[in-house]
């Protein structure tokens, strides 16, 4: 179903202006952190400092201890502890949780500038961090995921041999503390769109991808608009089994008015509907475009139609449950400066790229090579201004790099503490110039430690992605610059392994199969991460309509990296 409304501006910017304190930034961000608290946050970039307000409600002899960690787990974890003191009031400690769980006093203290006000039951404590405090046992807050962890108790933490993990009611959160935000510019013109899905029932099965094909009003045929702002409608109670969602606009009129079933089954011809309009993923907030670009919809001539792709994760196979998900968008005729659009990198949704089990660090790299560059991007360059990375449930680490002649220039996005529960598109602090010519890669880490079989490349929520998003303009028709390692050297080393080592693999078994039956050992694995790392590989640099730029994309070689860029700074 698609509504349509006329945007009420003055009444947008009064709900979405949220109220500041007079002792807060106006830059300030805010998180439930369960039914009895709550923080709030400000940062200053240039001088690397971090203020938070925690809120919640706490007995006279109770204490709070909120802090961080790397995955959200309770132990190696870093506390700003709020605990009744000796003199009847409140005090803050910093203290590390180490891997048994036991309580450490940190001998430097670096939760700063504490205040505290209580009524009642009703505790507010405010403190400054640094981002790095060149502390061991800190926290180091980066850009990227940050997973927040809180506890509470009343047992004295602060004893010799100390356990937080036996005395507490604990939860943790995920959410980008260092986040980059606009204003939204609404024009009164505007109109809003929401594409859900017709009240489907989810199939009973791990993996779905389910297609619904509408059209939006018909305004959209007669006058091109920019796409300026969406964000996800997600049915109440199926919050975890909407794993990420796709809106993409049929570029070309279609012969049947919708189609709603399992993409697998959709109808010839909605190979069209392939230019990206929104992407969300689990975790993700509103996202609203810069006041000089939104992506291009409709115009005289083009098609109204757009499918919506909803891929559901059903691991535990619950039947009978209905959903109404969807995307709301908001569009505008009063057209923009630049035109935007967004390029899909990474690698290829194949099996030939695969990930061994029992690796807490694996990593994968999908290459946008200089020569499709040269061959889609006009010589004045294009600009990213924001990214969404992306990997199913093994991925730990992503980022993405733009090389230049051979020397890494810049990290376009990096998350060095990923959730696959957490994939929000961020703007970049800096927007990255693009030359033809230039080359990016992505790189995804992958932790297969739960795993006792190998992890193929796939759509599948049990199969892997590394994927990243770019926003960009002004758009081009480059939509997809990904690649997999070329088919020659993987066959190889199937028979390699057959011939010398005894393992059934071979060039003529299907791909999953090899992999499948190889003993995974240290020398195995190894040789295979020096395959991928070395090996030539295939490219897709794909317009949006599938179409190939004219090249060679088979056999060619990966970005040599003469340059890489230097090492982050030792805190002083």
């Amino acid at each position: 179903p698609v509504r349509q409304t006329t945007l009420l501006i003055s009444f947008l910017y009064a709900t979405l202006q949220a109220w500041v304190s007079a002792d807060f930034p106006s830059n300030v961000y805010s998180l439930q952190l369960g039914d009895k608290c709550s923080v709030r946050w400000s940062y200053d970039w240039k001088n690397k400092w971090i203020k938070f307000e925690i809120n919640t409600e706490l007995e006279p002899l109770e204490w709070f201890a909120f802090g961080f960690s790397d995955r959200g787990t309770f132990v190696s974890a870093d506390y700003c502890l709020f605990h009744p003191n000796s003199n009847g009031g409140r005090s803050l400690k910093d203290i590390w949780v180490n891997g048994q769980c036991y309580v450490e006093i940190d001998s430097q203290q670096d939760c700063r500038d504490f205040s505290y006000e209580e009524r009642g039951n009703n505790a507010t404590f405010v403190f400054t961090r640094d981002f790095d405090t060149c502390d061991k046992k800190d926290y180091v807050i980066e850009e990227g995921t940050t997973h927040l962890v809180w506890a509470t108790g009343t047992k004295n933490l602060l004893l010799k041999d100390s356990k937080l993990c036996d005395l507490v009611d604990g939860r943790t959160s995920r959410t980008t503390l260092l986040r980059v935000t606009i204003e939204p510019n609404f024009p009164g013109d505007s109109l809003m769109f929401e594409v859900t899905a017709p009240n489907i029932v989810i199939p009973d099965t791990d993996t779905t991808y389910w297609c619904f094909v509408t059209q939006l009003p018909k305004v959209i045929q007669n006058v091109k608009h920019h796409l300026i702002s969406f964000e996800a409608i997600i049915q109440n109670g199926n919050e975890k089994m909407v794993h990420h969602m796709e809106l993409f606009h049929c570029e070309r009129l279609l012969k049947w008015t919708s189609y709603s079933g399992p993409c697998t089954k959709k109808p010839k011809g909605v190979e069209v509907c392939k230019k990206v309009l929104a992407a969300w993923a689990m975790g993700a907030s509103p996202f609203h475009y810069p006041d000089v670009t939104g992506l291009p919809v409709g115009g005289k001539g083009t098609s109204s139609f757009v499918m919506l792709e909803i891929h559901y994760d059903n691991p535990n196979l619950k039947g009978g449950v209905s959903d109404s998900s969807g995307l709301k968008v908001i569009m505008t005729p009063s057209l923009r400066k630049y035109d935007a659009g967004v390029i899909e990198l990474g690698l290829e949704y194949i099996d030939k790229m695969a990930i061994p089990p029992l690796q807490k660090e694996f990593p994968l790299t999908g290459h946008c090579i200089a020569e499709c560059t040269s061959a889609a991007l006009p010589f004045s360059g294009i600009w990213i201004f924001a990214s969404q990375l992306h990997t199913h449930l093994t991925g730990v680490k992503v980022e993405t790099v733009l090389v230049r002649n051979g020397v890494e220039i810049t990290r376009v996005d990096a998350d060095n503490h990923f959730s696959p529960h957490y994939q929000e598109i961020r703007l970049l602090r800096k927007r990255v110039y693009v030359f033809p010519g230039n080359a990016l890669y992505t790189k995804c880490t992958y932790n297969t430690m739960s795993r006792t079989e190998m992890t193929l490349g796939g759509f599948a929520i049990s199969q892997e992605m590394c994927v990243n998003y770019i926003y960009y303009y002004p758009r081009v028709e480059l939509e997809v610059c990904k690649s997999s390692i070329s088919d020659y050297p993987l066959k190889e080393y199937f028979n390699a392994l057959h011939e010398f080592e005894d393992q059934q693999t071979g060039a003529t078994l299907p791909i999953s199969t090899s992999y499948k039956r190889i003993k995974w050992n240290k020398l195995r694995v190894m040789v295979l991460d020096q395959l991928y790392k070395q090996s030539s590989i295939y490219m897709q640099c794909n317009k949006s309509n599938g179409e190939r730029f004219p090249g060679l994309w088979y056999q060619m070689p990966i970005t040599k990296i003469n340059q890489p860029l230097p090492p982050k700074k030792e805190c002083s």
